[in-house]
């Protein structure tokens, strides 16, 4: 379609992820739009940067989607976008002038304030390091050092939202579950409250293991897929998470957003309630 062709400018004074993030989240609304480009311009801090820019942005029509703080360039790009009769989406001020009347406060107007490195982002950083380190059960020790333990057959997302977990600040070990191999000894020495269990159904997991295998250049057809060994492993992880009276969270149509989602809010609910009692 032709509007599709018509690209979106995201201009922001730090690195547009915001923009972009929210942008892409609304146009998921617009199947038929699924050709829009998303032009991203990020450190965008002085006018004489953005002139360029908004003259192509007339050029293209595009639509201009900007997260600035500093309000002379708000001013201008609004300016310009009344003149040259182009859709202009400003995604900090509404709320920025919110904010500033309700606690009757100005604004610093610092570009990337959020993303400034402080304790928070060495939190993540750490987090992020931890579960690369204790990924795939390499070390069993990391069970005892961990905010949250994931629990699982092969190809049930323990990795993916394992590092999910980790951006948002949580030391997360994930350990694969296979009948004929042990179980560490530290998953019973830590709080239950810690463990989460992740299944599915075995015809899902048999199509994912397939895909796995396609995608390596192996043969579909090992015992790796095998519907009927990914029920035996299944039972087995079942048999598990009974035995440790945890969480089970079947992740079969949930995306990782999600399942992370209810992670978080049970450590939450669980972690409140035992420092509660303690």
């Amino acid at each position: 379609m032709e509007n599709s062709t018509k690209p979106i400018y995201i201009i922001s004074d730090s690195v547009g992820g915001t923009a972009k993030t929210l942008t892409s989240a609304v146009l998921a609304q617009f199947p038929n739009l699924n050709t829009a480009e998303l032009k991203r311009f990020p450190f965008i801090t002085e006018i004489d940067q953005i002139e360029d820019i908004l003259i192509d942005a007339e050029k293209e029509r595009a639509l201009i989607v900007t997260t600035l703080v500093n309000k002379e360039l708000i001013k201008y790009v609004e300016r310009f976008s009344e003149k040259s009769a182009l859709y202009h989406v400003d995604l900090m001020s509404p709320l920025t002038k919110s904010m500033e009347e309700h606690f009757e406060t100005s604004s610093i107007q610092q570009p990337g304030a959020l993303h400034k490195l402080n304790a928070s982002y060495f939190n993540r950083v750490s987090a992020m390091e931890f579960a690369v380190r204790y990924d795939d059960g390499k070390e069993p020790s990391g069970i005892l050092k961990a905010d949250i333990i994931l629990l699982g057959v092969s190809r049930t997302s323990k990795t993916p939202l394992s590092l999910y977990l980790a951006n948002l600040g949580y030391k997360v070990v994930n350990i694969p579950i296979i009948p004929e191999a042990q179980i560490p000894e530290e998953l019973f020495k830590v709080p239950s409250e810690k463990i989460i269990g992740l299944t599915t159904t075995s015809r899902t997991l048999s199509k994912v293991r397939q895909a796995r295998l396609a995608s390596l250049g192996l043969q579909k057809n090992s015992l790796y897929a095998d519907e009927a060994r990914i029920k035996q492993e299944l039972a087995a992880a079942v048999d598990l998470f009974d035995r440790l009276e945890i969480l089970t969270i079947d992740v079969e149509n949930r995306s990782i957003e999600e399942t992370a989602v209810l992670i978080e809010e049970y450590y939450r609910e669980t972690f409140h309630r035992s420092q509660s009692i303690t």
